[in-house]
């Protein structure tokens, strides 16, 4: 017999995430995520409409629980579980952004959420093989998404901790601080294709994420070199990963 518990849990987690993240916003409690997250003059920040790329993983993920609750016969459960927990994990984060506003337990609580991201996206990795229903290309997708934007996350939060603990200004260092958001984020890049999965779904993510550092610099630091090397960056990473693949552990048959 197959449970519809474990899509329930996931579609519930999915529509309160945008709901957790709405709390500020539109109920007026707390700062908004983005405000709180963000230094507007820091290079290494993607511009506001790039978080925008948000309401895509929420969609899919609601998608991929609404999906069990259809066919759990079809539906991968070692797929959903680490997206379960990634998604109560986003919204602990999302709640501490708006109410708390400390950037050392925000960029602590990123750890969780990348942790069973990663995991999500390795598990419909190893699903490869097996039956590819809409079920498995909806957590593939959400998981491979969602895996690549919170590595961005990661990356860009690292230099606004710095900041935050050094007390370093938006455009402080700028040079070492994008050095280090675009270096870790090349690391994880590197580590998710030869460790985790194939997914091309976590390259858009990650990208998008780049391309907002490059359009931020562009047309709202000034920092047009610094633009110019992170688009130049994104072209490359892209080039890479489209020409040499992913030689993930255990590839998938």
């Amino acid at each position: 017999m197959h449970s519809r518990i474990l899509p329930l849990l996931v579609l519930i987690v999915g529509i309160l995430q945008p709901l957790a993240g709405a709390l500020a916003p539109v109920f007026g409690i707390g700062i908004p995520v983005g405000e709180a997250n963000r230094a507007g003059l820091a290079p290494e920040q993607p511009m506001p409409p790039f978080f925008s790329i948000w309401s895509v993983i929420f969609a899919v993920y609601i998608a991929f629980g609404l999906a069990g609750l259809r066919k759990p016969e079809s539906w991968p459960r070692a797929t959903g579980l680490p997206m379960l927990l990634a998604g109560v994990g986003n919204i602990l984060w999302m709640l501490s952004a708006q109410l708390f506003n400390i950037q050392l337990l925000n960029f602590i609580l990123l750890g969780p959420i990348f942790l069973f991201s990663w995991l999500a996206a390795r598990s419909a990795h190893e699903l490869r093989g097996g039956s590819r229903s809409a079920s498995y290309y909806l957590g593939a997708t959400a998981s491979g998404l969602l895996a690549g934007w919170i590595s961005a996350a990661t990356a860009v939060s690292i230099p606004l901790t710095v900041r935050s603990l050094t007390g370093l200004g938006d455009s402080d260092f700028p040079w070492p601080m994008f050095w280090t958001t675009l270096g870790s984020a090349g690391v994880f890049a590197w580590l998710f294709a030869s460790r985790i999965s194939a997914s091309l779904w976590y390259f858009a993510a990650l990208g998008w994420g780049i391309l907002g550092i490059a359009f931020h610099n562009w047309l709202e630091t000034g920092m047009h070199l610094i633009g110019h090397i992170a688009f130049g960056c994104l072209i490359l990473l892209l080039l890479v990963r489209l020409t040499r693949g992913a030689k993930p552990v255990r590839p998938a048959p």
